[in-house]
Protein backbone atom coordinates (compact mmCIF):
# COMPACT_ATOMS: atom_id res chain seq x y z
CA UNK A 1 0.00 0.00 0.00
CA UNK A 2 1.14 3.60 -0.85
CA UNK A 3 0.69 5.22 2.80
CA UNK A 4 2.39 8.56 1.30
CA UNK A 5 -0.47 8.84 -1.20
CA UNK A 6 -2.92 8.22 1.50
CA UNK A 7 -1.71 10.72 3.67
CA UNK A 8 -2.06 13.38 1.20
CA UNK A 9 -5.60 12.58 0.16
CA UNK A 10 -6.68 12.35 4.14
CA UNK A 11 -4.31 15.73 4.56
CA UNK A 12 -4.77 17.95 2.00
CA UNK A 13 -7.02 20.91 2.56
CA UNK A 14 -8.04 23.87 0.46
CA UNK A 15 -5.87 27.01 1.52
CA UNK A 16 -7.38 30.46 1.15
CA UNK A 17 -4.44 32.89 1.99
CA UNK A 18 -1.41 32.46 -0.38
CA UNK A 19 2.26 34.40 0.21
CA UNK A 20 3.47 36.48 -2.72
CA UNK A 21 5.82 34.52 -3.82
CA UNK A 22 5.62 32.34 -7.19
CA UNK A 23 6.09 29.29 -7.05
CA UNK A 24 9.25 27.44 -8.43
CA UNK A 25 9.02 25.60 -12.21
CA UNK A 26 9.87 22.39 -11.12
CA UNK A 27 6.97 22.37 -8.57
CA UNK A 28 4.60 24.04 -11.13
CA UNK A 29 5.82 21.14 -13.89
CA UNK A 30 4.92 18.47 -11.43
CA UNK A 31 1.56 19.51 -10.16
CA UNK A 32 0.86 20.13 -14.31
CA UNK A 33 2.07 16.83 -14.71
CA UNK A 34 -0.03 14.80 -12.53
CA UNK A 35 -3.12 16.69 -13.91
CA UNK A 36 -1.98 15.24 -17.13
CA UNK A 37 -2.56 11.43 -15.66
CA UNK A 38 -5.95 12.01 -14.11
CA UNK A 39 -8.46 9.19 -15.48
CA UNK A 40 -10.56 10.79 -18.38
CA UNK A 41 -13.64 9.07 -20.04
CA UNK A 42 -12.17 6.36 -22.51
CA UNK A 43 -8.69 7.42 -21.89
CA UNK A 44 -9.11 10.69 -24.68
CA UNK A 45 -7.44 13.06 -22.58
CA UNK A 46 -9.71 15.98 -23.38
CA UNK A 47 -9.04 18.59 -20.47
CA UNK A 48 -6.46 21.39 -21.64
CA UNK A 49 -4.80 22.97 -18.62
CA UNK A 50 -3.74 26.29 -18.83
CA UNK A 51 -1.15 27.56 -16.22
CA UNK A 52 -1.15 31.71 -15.52
CA UNK A 53 1.39 32.85 -13.80
CA UNK A 54 2.37 36.21 -15.17
CA UNK A 55 0.90 39.06 -12.75
CA UNK A 56 -1.18 40.89 -14.93
CA UNK A 57 -3.14 37.99 -16.37
CA UNK A 58 -3.93 36.71 -12.76
CA UNK A 59 -5.23 39.95 -12.11
CA UNK A 60 -7.34 39.49 -15.26
CA UNK A 61 -8.48 36.40 -14.29
CA UNK A 62 -9.40 37.31 -10.69
CA UNK A 63 -11.08 40.27 -11.83
CA UNK A 64 -13.06 38.26 -14.23
CA UNK A 65 -14.06 35.72 -11.94
CA UNK A 66 -14.71 38.39 -9.36
CA UNK A 67 -17.20 39.55 -12.39
CA UNK A 68 -19.25 36.38 -12.69
CA UNK A 69 -19.84 36.80 -8.36
CA UNK A 70 -20.93 39.82 -8.95
CA UNK A 71 -23.52 39.53 -11.86
CA UNK A 72 -20.96 40.98 -14.11
CA UNK A 73 -20.90 43.81 -12.23
CA UNK A 74 -16.89 44.13 -11.71
CA UNK A 75 -15.37 43.04 -8.96
CA UNK A 76 -12.54 45.14 -7.77
CA UNK A 77 -12.89 44.47 -3.74
CA UNK A 78 -13.38 40.40 -4.37
CA UNK A 79 -10.34 38.43 -4.73
CA UNK A 80 -11.77 34.77 -5.66
CA UNK A 81 -8.27 33.43 -6.11
CA UNK A 82 -6.97 34.65 -2.32
CA UNK A 83 -3.97 36.25 -3.80
CA UNK A 84 -2.07 33.18 -5.36
CA UNK A 85 0.27 33.67 -7.68
CA UNK A 86 -0.21 31.09 -10.08
CA UNK A 87 -3.78 30.11 -11.61
CA UNK A 88 -4.41 26.60 -13.55
CA UNK A 89 -7.26 27.05 -15.91
CA UNK A 90 -9.18 23.35 -16.79
CA UNK A 91 -10.79 23.77 -20.09
CA UNK A 92 -12.87 21.33 -22.18
CA UNK A 93 -13.53 21.18 -26.26
CA UNK A 94 -17.31 21.38 -26.59
CA UNK A 95 -17.26 17.94 -28.17
CA UNK A 96 -15.91 16.33 -25.25
CA UNK A 97 -17.72 13.47 -23.63
CA UNK A 98 -18.49 13.72 -20.29
CA UNK A 99 -16.10 17.27 -19.65
CA UNK A 100 -17.60 18.38 -16.05
CA UNK A 101 -16.11 14.35 -15.09
CA UNK A 102 -12.88 14.46 -16.67
CA UNK A 103 -12.13 17.80 -15.53
CA UNK A 104 -13.00 17.53 -12.20
CA UNK A 105 -10.57 14.63 -12.05
CA UNK A 106 -7.94 16.69 -13.49
CA UNK A 107 -8.74 19.24 -11.16
CA UNK A 108 -8.43 16.98 -7.84
CA UNK A 109 -5.05 15.55 -9.26
CA UNK A 110 -4.04 19.21 -9.29
CA UNK A 111 -4.78 20.10 -5.81
CA UNK A 112 -3.11 16.85 -4.17
CA UNK A 113 -0.06 16.83 -6.13
CA UNK A 114 -0.15 20.67 -5.06
CA UNK A 115 0.04 19.04 -1.55
CA UNK A 116 2.06 16.73 -1.94
CA UNK A 117 5.37 18.87 -3.32
CA UNK A 118 4.26 21.55 -0.78
CA UNK A 119 1.84 23.80 -2.22
CA UNK A 120 -1.12 25.27 -0.95
CA UNK A 121 -4.29 25.17 -3.58
CA UNK A 122 -7.87 26.02 -3.71
CA UNK A 123 -10.10 24.64 -6.15
CA UNK A 124 -12.35 27.40 -7.39
CA UNK A 125 -15.45 27.52 -10.03
CA UNK A 126 -16.94 29.93 -12.11
CA UNK A 127 -14.71 29.25 -15.06
CA UNK A 128 -17.60 28.33 -17.53
CA UNK A 129 -19.00 31.85 -17.37
CA UNK A 130 -15.73 33.43 -17.57
CA UNK A 131 -14.86 31.59 -20.63
CA UNK A 132 -18.18 32.03 -22.09
CA UNK A 133 -17.39 35.67 -21.60
CA UNK A 134 -16.38 38.08 -25.03
CA UNK A 135 -13.46 38.78 -22.20
CA UNK A 136 -13.07 35.21 -21.84
CA UNK A 137 -12.93 34.19 -25.74
CA UNK A 138 -10.24 37.01 -26.18
CA UNK A 139 -7.91 34.93 -23.70
CA UNK A 140 -8.51 32.17 -25.52
CA UNK A 141 -7.62 33.42 -28.97
CA UNK A 142 -4.63 34.93 -27.26
CA UNK A 143 -3.20 32.15 -25.89
CA UNK A 144 -3.44 30.70 -29.35
CA UNK A 145 -6.69 28.40 -28.31
CA UNK A 146 -9.79 27.72 -29.77
CA UNK A 147 -12.87 30.10 -28.82
CA UNK A 148 -14.82 27.17 -28.46
CA UNK A 149 -13.03 25.89 -25.10
CA UNK A 150 -15.26 25.59 -21.98
CA UNK A 151 -14.35 26.44 -19.07
CA UNK A 152 -14.71 24.08 -16.14
CA UNK A 153 -12.75 24.88 -13.49
CA UNK A 154 -9.47 26.18 -11.75
CA UNK A 155 -7.38 26.19 -9.41
CA UNK A 156 -5.25 28.52 -6.98
CA UNK A 157 -1.50 27.34 -6.32
CA UNK A 158 0.74 28.85 -4.16
CA UNK A 159 2.93 28.75 -0.92
CA UNK A 160 0.25 28.61 1.83
CA UNK A 161 0.28 31.83 3.91
CA UNK A 162 -2.54 30.02 6.83
CA UNK A 163 -2.15 27.15 8.34
CA UNK A 164 -3.77 23.89 6.99
CA UNK A 165 -7.83 24.13 8.31
CA UNK A 166 -8.46 21.19 10.34
CA UNK A 167 -10.86 18.79 8.85
CA UNK A 168 -14.25 18.04 9.22
CA UNK A 169 -15.23 14.61 11.11
CA UNK A 170 -16.09 12.32 8.30
CA UNK A 171 -20.27 12.44 8.22
CA UNK A 172 -22.11 9.33 9.34
CA UNK A 173 -23.38 7.37 6.85
CA UNK A 174 -20.83 8.47 4.11
CA UNK A 175 -19.61 4.66 3.42
CA UNK A 176 -22.46 2.17 2.93
CA UNK A 177 -21.35 -1.63 2.31
CA UNK A 178 -23.53 -3.95 1.01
Amino acid sequence: MKEEALQVLKERRSIRKFKPGQITQEELDAVLEAGTYAPTAGGKQTPIIVAAQDPETVAKLDEMNAAVINGGKGGASLHPYYGAPTILLVLEPEDAMVPDLDSASVACNLVNAAYAVGLGSCWIHRAKDMFASDEGKELLEKWGLPKTLKGVCSVALGYADEPLPTPFPRKVGYIVKV
